[in-house]
């Protein structure tokens, strides 16, 4: 009996000294490998800083190279389409009906960049157009109303004082096509510098700048002399699928309720022009407010999806 608990015994020490000396060398083996982790991470490092300085490098020589004038041209087209009918549908109010809405929005860009002076010019336009016909209403219009209407047109020159900075002008009118046409039309015309941190980026700051206010209507729309901010940026989130972002604000110095914003963006796939896009809108203006009856100043906003097309010339 004694020499059957000793055994046990013998065993247990073994047991509990194998499991000691697994525990030492797994705990070696991981300090090796942290080591082993933290030479590849220096190594990643300093690899990484080497792809950036190689990529900075062949981006100047590209820019060395490539001669001038430098125009970069593109146009992008985005429709959205629905049509439906229903007949003797009795869930319905209408039981009998056909309704139709087409939406589209555009996008078209020709910039020109000199070695002293760069021109950016750019269209956003968005239209849309809806039928609903009651076919049991004989006094039903079966014309198709306007639902949606914006257009925008702007013109850049800057005077380049270093890589990144430049004295600019900016000219900017915004209407309608379809309904209204000037009535209000805003026209800025302002200068000051522009800001090309990166190559997609283009900042505008011109505290200097005057919104034309044009209207044939019963409200009294107001000019004024204030500043002007406009961003533009463009960017390929992942292959395939593209971003682009306009934000244009007029910041009048005699009040807010002469002040407007308008921001636009877009998103695209794109398969040899081909694609699914997504084109929304948003904007403040309180001068339009006012005209429409409105006290408040209310977050005007607009979305078309559909499909695209995108062409470009480099």
């Amino acid at each position: 009996m004694r020499k059957r608990i000793l055994n046990l015994a013998i065993a247990c020490f073994s047991i509990g000294a194998l499991g000691a000396q697994t525990t030492e060398e797994m705990i070696a083996l991981k300090e090796a490998k942290a080591a082993e982790l933290t030479g590849l991470e220096a190594q990643l490092t300093d690899l990484t800083g080497k792809v950036e300085a190689l990529k900075t490098e062949v981006a100047d020589l590209t820019d060395k190279i490539t001669p001038y004038p430098r125009w970069d041209i593109g146009a992008r087209g985005n429709i959205g389409f629905n049509i439906s009918q229903y007949s003797d549908w009795l869930s319905k109010e209408s039981p009998n009906t056909n309704a139709i809405s087409i939406g589209f929005t555009g996008n078209a860009f020709a910039n020109l960049d000199q070695k002293k002076y760069f021109w950016r010019n750019n269209l956003n336009v968005a239209l849309g157009w809806q039928k609903f016909d009651d076919e049991d209403d004989p006094t039903d219009s079966k014309d198709f109303k306007v639902t949606s209407d914006a257009f925008n047109v702007t013109s850049l020159y800057g005077y380049k004082l270093s890589k990144t900075w430049a004295l600019s002008t900016l000219a900017e009118y915004r209407s309608s096509l379809l309904h209204n046409i000037n009535n209000p039309g805003f026209l800025d015309i302002g200068v000051g510098a522009t800001w090309t941190p990166i190559k997609d980026l283009v900042v505008v700051i011109h505290p200097l700048n005057y919104n034309f206010v044009f209207s044939d209507g019963g409200f009294d729309y107001q000019s004024s002399v204030g500043a002007k901010v406009v961003a533009d940026y463009k960017r390929e989130i992942v292959k395939g699928l593209n971003w682009s972002s306009n934000l244009s604000a007029f910041v009048s110095y005699q009040g807010s309720n002469l002040s407007n914003w308008t921001w636009i963006n877009g998103l695209t796939t794109s398969v040899k022009g081909f694609g699914i896009g997504l084109d929304f809108g948003l904007r403040g203006n309180k001068q339009e407010a006012l005209a429409a009856g409105r006290t408040d100043n209310p977050l005007q906003t607009y979305w078309v999806l559909g499909l695209t097309y995108a062409l470009g010339k480099k």
